[in-house]
């Protein structure tokens, strides 16, 4: 597309905004490694909670919702819609663990946890593994975003957006650390959502389309606006609702909804000013993440179908673009060619904003796992604060560069995520269970880790090389699940457990609810030792259950309310206010701490 001068001022003015944003953070960024990967630990939450919604608003993810709306309709994203069940899970049992446990990241959470040389080595290990690998899998996913995107909107090549986007952005993550990140990011998502709800405006009403209620309407999307599968439908009730909410959202380990919290998750919790901050910070993110955003992407994804309803008609529409990335989550940015001038810079404004928002984290907190739990854990353990840093950026130049190499090679955005939850499938259950069972051990999350994986290379090359038939991913999920599950189980039991005194120092430090430290209490009860009395759970579980039905109400009546059926809509709102009355009465329960 030709861009008009307006178009290019709006897109100048983003960037010089997001400049000096990071130009001021940077003053403060290199003191020290807490105050560059943790932003001193100092952080409100409201700007905690707005980061973390910025940095899984990527450029990706309105291409994955378009993928899955048009394969499967808006049911079709109860795939990670389920991953609520897990982020509520860390608002309100594991924040505050976080918070408490006092480590720089969450990768420094294994030798307090386990202690000993495999607690070390496991440290090192997931550095490289979670910090590189799987880190440079998730960016390069965001990346064939920003390829889809440029090539559409823009006509430039796969090469020339890796280079340009990723060394933009690798310069402005290197100024200001993650007090940049995180002050850029409250910035970029006003953008983002600006753009995101302006494109569903006007694209919902341009004439090919006629407007919202004809959309509804349109005999082409009918079937495709459904936010339940059908249940006689088996087919597509098991893998779209039943193995997500049953099975996906505890097993899985996925990034921005890891099972216990992790990540850039504990990231921002570690970064915040209190357990109270860290709590009322993931509480936003998952409200906005899962309530709020959704809903102009699912619109432009429904009236996608109307004007390109096949991936045929999208080649047809852009025969520059290079046959091997169409898709159906091209769709996207190919909606966005339709927008007037103008809004069409502030929404490209906007999708440059959701892919530095989201790749600026990735770098930064893979750089803190490099410097601090490898560079530092490993080789120089007196090594000063200023080295740290510098090795910590060196490192965010080498990440970006290895994503970009992995997204000239991948295809479909849907085609990553069902890679990254086929990796982690089966896993999740260690990281919800090592907080509160003393008898999960490094052993048991070495073998979690080596199983899964080994089970996703099976699955991704049996079919090529064995000649195995080929499965459905909710399928591959649940023998995944099953088989990694029992493997770390029995080395659970097989194994020696964690030793006693690293045991011991884990309950006086964290303070664990539930029965399953009874053992080690009674210990230390037994040497005369004073144990200051733990969480419950149960107030934690109650909140997550109200508040899961607080925001599933929102979402569904946010749906209702766009389609016009005002008695599902009032059924929505009206669980949403019962279940919201019934989180405040229990949020006292909580004893949220509000000491930094």
């Amino acid at each position: 597309m030709n861009l008009k001068p307006i178009d290019l001022a709006i897109i100048a003015a983003f960037f010089l905004i997001s400049l000096a944003i990071g130009v001021v953070a940077s003053r403060r960024a290199g003191k020290s490694f807490s105050e560059y990967f943790l932003a001193g630990g100092q952080m409100s939450w409201w700007m905690l909670g707005i980061s973390m919604v910025a940095t899984t608003f990527a450029a990706d993810t309105p291409n994955l919702v378009t993928d899955i709306v048009r394969k499967n309709g808006i049911s079709g994203n109860w795939v990670w819609w389920s991953f609520l069940l897990t982020g509520l899970l860390t608002v309100f049992v594991y924040a505050k663990l976080w918070k408490r446990s006092g480590v720089l990241t969450d990768l420094e959470f294994y030798e307090l946890r386990y202690g000993g040389g495999l607690a070390r080595f496991l440290r090192g290990f997931r550095a490289i593994y979670l910090g590189v690998i799987f880190n440079c899998l998730v960016m390069a996913n965001v990346m064939l975003a920003g390829i889809k995107i440029g090539g559409i909107l823009l006509g430039a090549s796969p090469l020339t957006v890796v280079v340009v986007t990723g060394t933009v952005t690798v310069i402005y993550t290197l100024m200001g650390g993650l007090r940049g990140v995180i002050l850029t990011d409250c910035f970029q998502f006003i953008i983002a959502m600006v753009g995101a709800i302006g494109a569903a405006w006007v694209i919902c009403n341009l004439p090919q389309v006629g407007g919202l209620s004809a959309l509804v309407a349109n005999p082409q999307v009918h079937d495709k606006i459904h936010l339940l599968p059908r249940f006689d439908d088996v087919n597509a009730l098991i893998p779209l609702l039943i193995v997500p909410l049953a099975v996906q959202w505890w097993s899985s380990w996925y990034p921005g909804a890891e099972p216990g919290g992790g990540g850039y998750i504990a990231q921002r919790m570690l970064g915040a000013k209190s357990e109270k901050d860290a709590t009322l910070a993931t509480l936003l993110f998952q409200a906005a993440h899962y309530a709020l955003r959704p809903w102009p992407w699912i619109l432009v994804a429904l009236a996608s179908i109307v004007v390109f309803p096949t991936q045929e008609s999208i080649q047809a529409a852009f025969p520059h673009v290079d046959p091997q990335i169409i898709n159906d989550d091209i769709a996207y940015p190919a909606m966005l060619t339709l927008l007037p001038h103008g809004l069409l810079g502030l929404v490209i404004a906007s999708l440059i904003a959701a892919f530095m928002s989201t790749i600026s984290t990735h770098l930064n907190w893979g750089a803190s796992y490099i410097a601090h739990d490898f560079y530092r854990a490993f080789f120089q353990p007196n090594a000063s604060e200023a080295r740290l840093v510098f090795v910590g950026r060196l490192s965010t130049a080498l990440l970006a560069i290895a994503a970009g190499i992995i997204a000239l090679s991948l295809e479909s955005a849907l085609e990553g995520f069902n890679i990254i939850l086929q990796i982690g499938a089966g896993t999740g259950l260690i990281y919800i269970l090592r907080w509160f069972w003393w008898r999960i051990s490094a052993y048991t999350e070495i073998a979690g880790m080596v199983i899964s994986f080994l089970v996703a290379i099976f699955f991704s090359f049996g079919g090529k090389y064995l000649g195995l038939p080929p499965l459905a991913d909710w399928v591959q999920l649940l023998i995944g699940v099953t088989v990694t599950t029992t493997g770390w189980l029995a080395v659970t039991y097989l194994t020696p457990p964690t030793d006693k005194a690293t045991l011991e120092k884990f309950v006086k430090a964290i303070r664990p609810g539930g029965n399953g430290w009874e053992p080690v209490r009674r210990s230390l009860e037994a040497q005369g030792e004073t144990v200051s009395s733990h969480d419950s759970i149960t107030s934690g579980i109650q909140a997550m259950c109200a508040t899961t039905f607080l925001i599933y109400g929102l979402l569904f009546g946010t749906g209702y309310f766009l389609f016009g059926q005002w008695t599902s809509f009032g059924i929505s709102l009206l669980i949403s206010v019962i279940a919201a009355a019934f989180l405040r009465n229990t949020w006292k329960s909580l004893n949220l701490s509000t000491n930094a």
